[in-house]
């Protein structure tokens, strides 16, 4: 079976529509299923088989990201489906109109994964539009763009639920992204230490992902600065890149927090990103928009307790006896459980143990198994309709 994936983003931009394509694609191999790629370029990224770039340009205010050419896109796209059994929409913007466009000319299967809850993104990147008016837009948008299609995958129950609530039809399948458990769990912790001059006894608390507004980043720093008062020598570490960073910098030298909070930027994920893991002692996540929360599963498979908000697609992950603690949403409680935590140590170790018991549920094995299953499941329902529609049209 032959598979074409289309995103308005892909590696190198990191996020997890590029991170949730990445695993799937390889492990789908496995499964019998090849996966061909239709993505954005963004310099000079080397040719590699089964992935097409398509030309574009950054987008204003978000240089990481581009908007691709509506033409190119179309075309690229058409080509590359002649010979494929579904198409798999990642993103819903130029991607999602040349997927669909492609798919209903070749009478082919055309699922999308609904990654990003847009209602709650809007309001950071239009903040002078009226916020009713935003979410309500968006409501729209996404239930005209999913009742269009055959499928939807969603990665939790908190989306699924959401999108039901939006007045769309079309089956939604509950199917989160698998994590490469093995990849988090033998990291160098010692030598990321060494490497950013951290010594051992000194407390990390550590976020990777994004470093955009939705992802409640300033949070996480209040938090920080009310468990320091109490643990001395505390680190929050921010891995990750992204539009909110230099704001998020600027106001951590405000509050006199420079020894506290470091920004590491963008860390490489096959080395550098599991050391990293392995040198906290605790992960840290206040975002109330995920819809899935790929990293706290990558933390959990590192061993690392996680301390996390439990809200929308976190909500999945996050339970009593999984290794987490979930704080009230309040900077303030944050930041006296995370101090507990560190002032406690004896009271809250079986947590990392927990954490990596309860990834390997997670693993992309197992999620890479159950897509296959619903890409056969989707090609059998097109082939059943097209005969169907064939054999009236005859009448």
């Amino acid at each position: 079976m032959r598979v074409l994936m289309v995103s308005d983003v892909y590696f190198p931009r990191v996020n997890g529509v590029s991170t949730s394509m990445e695993t799937f694609r390889h492990k789908l191999a496995d499964e019998g299923v090849e996966t061909r790629l239709v993505v954005p370029r963004y310099g000079d990224e080397p040719e590699m088989p089964g992935i097409i770039r398509v030309d574009g340009r950054p987008v204003p205010g978000d240089p990481e990201d581009r908007i691709l050419r509506w033409r190119a896109m179309h075309k690229a796209v058409a080509e590359a489906a002649l010979d494929c059994d579904l198409i798999h929409i990642q993103t819903p913007f130029v991607a999602h109109y040349a997927g669909l466009a492609a798919a209903r000319r070749l009478g082919l299967p055309v699922l999308a994964t609904y990654h990003t809850l847009f209602e709650e993104y809007l309001q950071h990147y239009a903040p002078y539009a009226p916020a009713g008016w935003l979410r309500a837009a968006a409501r729209s948008f996404s239930r005209r763009q999913c009742n269009a299609l055959d499928g939807i995958v969603v990665p939790s129950s908190a989306m699924r639920s959401r999108l039901a609530s939006y007045g769309v039809t079309t089956p939604l399948h509950i199917l989160p992204t698998g994590i490469p458990v093995n990849r988090f769990g033998n990291g160098d912790g010692a030598m990321f230490r060494a490497a950013h001059d951290i010594p051992a006894e000194r407390p990390v608390a550590l976020y990777v992902g994004r470093v955009a507004h939705e992802k409640n980043i300033g949070f996480l720093i209040e938090a920080a600065r009310v468990a320091a008062a109490s643990v001395p020598g505390l680190i929050l570490l921010i891995a990750g890149e992204g539009p909110a960073a230099e704001e998020l910098k600027r106001s951590v030298g405000e509050l006199g927090l420079s020894d506290t909070v470091r920004f590491l930027g963008y860390l490489d994920r096959q080395q550098m990103l599991p050391a990293c893991y392995a040198a906290a002692d605790i992960f840290v996540f206040a975002s109330r928009t995920e819809t899935q929360g790929l990293v706290l599963l990558e933390a959990m498979a590192a061993g690392l307790p996680v301390m996390a908000l439990s809200e929308m697609g976190a909500r999945d992950i996050l339970a009593p006896g999984k290794g987490c603690i979930t704080p009230p949403d309040n900077p303030a409680a944050f930041g006296q459980n995370l101090a507990h935590f560190f002032n406690h140590r004896e009271i809250w170790r079986h947590l990392g143990p927990e954490a990596k018991h309860y990834a390997r549920s997670w693993s992309d094995e197992t999620m890479a198994e159950r897509l296959a299953s619903l890409y056969r499941a989707q090609r059998r329902e097109k082939r059943d309709a097209n005969a169907q529609t064939l054999a009236v049209s005859s009448l």
